[in-house]
């Protein structure tokens, strides 16, 4: 392939419910720095997303050279929260924290957890899965 046609990554996107409630969630409790707000609509975007008559509100947020995109689409389209980790399709972000046990501490009551603290692989991977207000699935690694 011609340098042209090369890949690489540009951002990860997450559907929210509630752009503004993801937003404090992302940036007050993660941590990430927004970078922009914006909002697209029109014919040219319902048509590349494939929804009829699609608009949606965008965050991009600063995740340590990785980009992260919430975007809350109207019309929201099919719920499909509650999902484990191991269903076929399923996504989920990983973070990267120096002191994954300082992280934990720090997490406000009402953030859901998978496991009630971090845990050690067999591989020494030392990791805690936390869920945004949306149920998505957040991986918290340290190194």
């Amino acid at each position: 392939m011609s340098d042209d046609t090369d890949l690489a990554a540009h951002h990860y996107g997450i559907t929210v419910s509630d752009l503004d409630d993801s937003l404090a969630f992302y940036r007050d409790v993660l941590g990430l720095d927004v970078l922009t707000e914006f909002a697209v609509g029109g014919e040219a975007f319902a048509e590349g997303v494939g929804v009829e008559g699609a608009s949606a509100d965008f965050a991009h947020l600063d995740a340590g050279g990785a980009r992260v995109e919430l975007v809350e689409y109207d019309p929201a389209g099919d719920d499909v929260r509650g999902g484990m980790v191991n269903d076929t399709g399923a996504m989920h972000l990983g973070l990267s924290v120096p002191d994954i046990e300082a992280f934990h501490d720090s997490l406000p009551d009402d953030v859901e957890t998978i496991a009630p603290g971090p845990r050690t692989t067999e591989s020494g991977t030392t990791i805690l899965f936390v869920r945004d207000p949306d149920g998505t699935p957040i991986e918290i690694v340290e190194g």
